[in-house]
Parts: C-alpha cells; sequence; structure tokens
C-alpha cells in the first residue's frame, strides 16, 4: 500500500532531519545514501522512493532553508514601527535562528560548491530574494534619514551584516554567558550604530 501525502510528507521530513545531523557530522561527499537510509531506518530502495540522490536531498535542504529565512525576513521587516527597527530585528532573528540551528546553517554554508552550477544558481537567485528584503528596508530607511551617510553601498551593507550575523553559527557557544537572543541584539546595535541619525 503506497504512503498517503501526509505520511510520505512525514518520512521526508525524518529522512531530511537524518540527514542535517549525517551530513554535519561527516560532511555532504563522505556520506552515502545507505548511511542516511540506517540513520532513517529505512531500507535503500525504500529511501529513493522519497529522495533519489544526495544531491536532491541537499537541494532540498537548501530550499526548506532559503523559503524559512525570506518568509520570516518578510514578516520580522513588515511588523516593525520603522525600516530601520525591520532592518534592526531582522538581525537579531538571524542571529537567534543561525545560534538555534548551527548544524543545519554549517551544511549550507559549507556544501555549497557540492551543487551542480545550475542548481547553485538557482539557489542563489533565492538568495538574493532575502538579501532584497533587508536592503529595501535600509534604503527605506535613509531616505527618511538624508543626514545618514553610508561609506558604502547598501547592498555592501547589508551583506556585510549578514555575514558578521550568520558567522555565529562557527563560534557561538550555547553555554556561554549570553543568549542567543542578547547576542543578536548586542550584534546589531553594533552593526547598524552608523545609521543612527545625530542627535
Amino acid at each position: 500500500m503506497p504512503p498517503t501525502s501526509a505520511r510520505a510528507d512525514a518520512q521526508r521530513a525524518r529522512v531530511l532531519a537524518a540527514s542535517v545531523e549525517i551530513f554535519g557530522t561527516r560532511g555532504y561527499r563522505a556520506t552515502s545514501m545507505n548511511e542516511i537510509a540506517a540513520g532513517v531506518g529505512l531500507s535503500k530502495p525504500t529511501l529513493y522512493h522519497y529522495f533519489r540522490n544526495k544531491e536532491e536531498l541537499l537541494v532540498r535542504i537548501y530550499s526548506d532553508v532559503l523559503d524559512e529565512s525570506l518568509r520570516m525576513a518578510q514578516e520580522t521587516v513588515d511588523a516593525a514601527a520603522t525600516p530601520f527597527d525591520g532592518l534592526h530585528d531582522l538581525l537579531v532573528s538571524r542571529v537567534v535562528h543561525t545560534c538555534e540551528n548551527r548544524e543545519l546553517l554549517k551544511i549550507c554554508f559549507e556544501e555549497e560548491d557540492e551543487l551542480r552550477p545550475d542548481l547553485s544558481e538557482e539557489l542563489i537567485v533565492r538568495r538574493r530574494l532575502f538579501e532584497d528584503v533587508a536592503v529595501s528596508a535600509l534604503r527605506r530607511h535613509l531616505d527618511e534619514h538624508p543626514e545618514v551617510r553610508l561609506a558604502m553601498a547598501p547592498k555592501v551593507f547589508v551583506n556585510m551584516c549578514l555575514g558578521a550575523v550568520n558567522w555565529t553559527y562557527k563560534w557561538y557557544r550555547p553555554t556561554g554567558p549570553r543568549t542567543a537572543a542578547e547576542l543578536g541584539r548586542e550584534m546589531a546595535d553594533a552593526l547598524l550604530a552608523v545609521l543612527v541619525p545625530p542627535a
């Protein structure tokens, strides 16, 4: 009896979760489909019913992360009282998300070269949609405060900020003195200080 849609979706979610754990531990290239099947308690033929190969798994992981990131970014910016608050809240949320999903983000940041160029380009386009949410908020802030001067283009500034907050997956420790939210607020305050209009 073939799995129902709900059962199939639940099984795919289990496979993806196991893949994230195994890719994060062993690396994408060193992981086999046999290991993933064993990790989720499926036979290899059954696993191929849900995902045809490792690359499809990796693409799905990237796609899910990008979709969720874009949704969170748009909701965060839309809910903020001002464009500055939206950009600030967005950076805080990225720190929290990155610190709470370090294994997942490690794969996204370190395994991208394993994708075929055509698939990689598609994901880059989707990543730019996320960046555009932040760039749009920044430009609205600058339009409202012409007295604020940036020493670089808005897109460069946004990518500098995103690079800083994304890198927390490398060094954040949950046992440290700050929660992810506290760290996020400190980082956002520091990165965006140059955008605060002079008194």
